[in-house]
């Protein structure tokens, strides 16, 4: 069975010489990754387990130290490395009204019954997520992904429903 795997971060770089690591990871994630036992790193073309041994937070990063890994040595080579989790983990801790990026890339968008565009990507600004549109004249405009302008997505029909604002869509 292949294992689908979701990012959650990014290895920074090393942070002191005991083989901690200073973390990147999207805002408000905190309580998420503080509950992770395991996370995957990608080397190659495999998914190595590192077991998290303990993760702190500061005001622009986090710090993790991984179980086994004790020194500065050991922990550079996994410098500028992503970190995953495996899908179903990830969902284990999505609040009802989230989803997974890679669940809303892909969808058509909807202003009533009149499609719009579809979703090509979601990025976040501090305030909010954004969804990336790809118009139906090739423009790419933000939507920002808030319960105001997004009133419904539908992932079994591929179908965001937005209240398309004047001006929203270029």
């Amino acid at each position: 069975m292949k294992n689908n795997f979701v990012s959650i971060g990014k290895i920074l770089n090393f942070h002191g010489v005991q083989g901690e690591a200073k973390l990147g990871y999207s805002k408000n994630r905190e309580e998420f990754l503080s509950k992770l036992k395991e996370v995957y790193v990608q080397l190659e073309n495999e998914y190595k387990l590192l077991e998290v041994s303990r993760i702190r937070f500061t005001p622009k990063c986090g710090i993790i130290k991984f179980k086994g890994i004790d020194s500065l040595n050991e922990i550079i080579e996994y410098k500028n490395k992503l970190l995953f989790v495996e899908e179903k983990t990830a969902r284990e801790f999505l609040e009802e009204d989230e989803y997974l990026i890679d669940e809303l890339v892909g969808l058509d968008v909807y202003d009533g019954e009149k499609r719009v565009g579809s979703v090509v990507g979601v990025s976040n600004n501090g305030a909010s997520d954004l969804l990336s549109v790809k118009t139906l004249n090739k423009n790419i405009s933000l939507v920002p992904f808030v319960k105001a302008i997004v009133l419904s997505v539908d992932i079994k029909n591929r179908r965001i429903q937005i209240d398309n604002i004047e001006g929203l869509l270029q």
